[in-house]
């Protein structure tokens, strides 16, 4: 069997140069700097009383939001996409906001409930 010529061998061209693919690397480290560093604030705010369970919740939630958001908007490349994405994670934002709410909520009903079951 002999090798194929050369005019029938398709050459793959890489698009990105060198200097592209090191601004990408230095990005993707700088996200993954920060995403350590998220979690160590968690677990630094993990045994901080802030003064209600409620509390520790949201700070809690609002350090997880930015690491999802650095996550889902650089690793997943939603930065640069189409205002379609931006809608479905706007959406995605509101219900669960909503349903965080809603937890909160049902929480404090029912130790509303407990209180006068007592």
């Amino acid at each position: 069997m002999s090798e194929p010529s050369s005019s029938t061998r398709t050459l793959h061209v890489d698009e990105h140069t060198i200097e592209e693919m090191r601004h990408h690397m230095r990005r993707y480290l700088i996200v993954g700097v920060a995403l350590a560093v998220g979690t160590g604030l968690t677990v630094w705010a993990s045994l901080i009383n802030f003064g209600s369970y409620e509390i520790n919740i949201v700070v809690a939630l609002i350090i997880a939001s930015a690491k999802g958001f650095l996550v889902a908007g650089f690793f997943m490349h939603l930065i640069s996409e189409k205002k379609m994405i931006y809608a479905v994670l706007s959406c995605t934002a509101f219900f669960f906001t909503g349903l965080f709410f809603l937890t909160l909520w049902s929480m404090a009903h029912e130790n509303i409930i407990q209180i006068h079951l007592r």
